[in-house]
């Protein structure tokens, strides 16, 4: 498995429907990390986006993934930015390649 680090860039004045789609989203999430797939998740401090760190099996397994997010689904996602990423240090260590 490879360990990615995604950002996400909120779409401007989605703000609406990203609250409304939020539950989804957040069950969603919840979902993979109980898989295992989603390592650490949340929303950046200035509402802008969000940091996502997954593992799976290749990039194409994560674009699988991502489509699924419901906040897709609502269109709030403007752009994304998916990296490779290999933590060597702290508790995300133990999950790289």
């Amino acid at each position: 498995m490879t360990v990615f680090a995604v950002e996400y860039v909120y779409a401007a004045d989605s703000t609406e429907a990203r609250n409304a789609a939020r539950p989804a989203h957040r069950e969603w999430t919840a979902g993979l990390a109980r898989e295992g797939a989603l390592l650490a998740s949340g929303p950046y401090g200035d509402g802008a986006g969000a940091l996502l760190i997954f593992n799976a099996a290749d990039e194409n397994a994560l674009n699988g993934l991502l489509k699924q997010d419901p906040f897709a689904a609502a269109d709030v996602i403007a752009g994304t930015r998916t990296t490779e990423w290999a933590p060597v240090t702290g508790l995300l260590a133990e999950h790289a390649a």
